[in-house]
């Protein structure tokens, strides 16, 4: 496992450090690989071929490729509206590590997306019917406004792959950590992980 941490102290992140009932999700470069479904629509659908999820190293799209802004909102608006169909997939190893943290505690996940229904749509079709009832899912609308949820859901740590996100959290006694993409490696000195086998191992399940 590959875990920095800040010159701020945190708590100290270490395995099985971390009550499940304490930690959040993103929803968004987390838990669904949406830059993957952006670059494969942007080749399939406005033949842009000549990058790669690689060449994200910006969260502002704009700022990294040879793209519109236009374009660019118009691809991730189809996928936020309609996650399925455009063939959303997961990051490896959160369906399967989620099941299992769902089976002993409720799960809480906060997305800037302003609307829900996809997300739940999406959820419905990857875990388990059973499991649905411990996921708790809370779409904000605003990148700025997860605060005060994580906050209402009694979350002390949360994981996002949004640099800005995760530095807000600081002062607000919220332990970020940072989930490993290229848009946001080199630009931090946060707590970070490398996919949900990392997750994995600093959860502490009830048994």
């Amino acid at each position: 496992m590959n875990v920095h941490t800040p010159n701020r102290p945190i708590a100290k992140l270490t395995e099985n450090s971390i009550p499940l009932s304490e930690i959040g999700f993103d929803f968004d470069g987390v838990i669904a690989d949406t830059a993957e479904t952006f670059v494969r629509i942007a080749v399939e659908k406005y033949g842009y071929n000549s990058f790669s999820k690689t060449d994200i190293t910006n969260f502002e799209l704009e700022e990294c490729l040879s793209i519109p802004k236009e374009t660019v909102e118009k691809i991730f608006t189809e996928i936020l509206l309609d996650s399925l169909g455009t063939g959303l997939q997961p990051m490896p190893g959160a369906i399967e590590t989620l099941s299992t943290f769902a089976r002993s505690s409720k799960l809480t996940i906060i997305t800037a997306r302003p609307i829900d229904q996809p997300v739940h749509d999406w959820l419905e079709t990857y875990f388990d019917s059973s499991l649905l009832v411990n996921i708790h899912i809370v779409a904000t609308g605003d990148h700025d406004d997860k605060i005060r949820h994580i906050h209402a859901n009694r979350i002390k740590y949360f994981v996002d792959d949004r640099v800005a996100t995760c530095q807000s959290l600081i002062n607000e006694d919220i332990h970020p950590i940072v989930y490993n993409q290229p848009w946001n490696l080199g630009r931090h000195n946060l707590a970070s992980v490398s996919g949900w086998e990392d997750i994995a191992l600093l959860i502490n399940i009830p048994r």
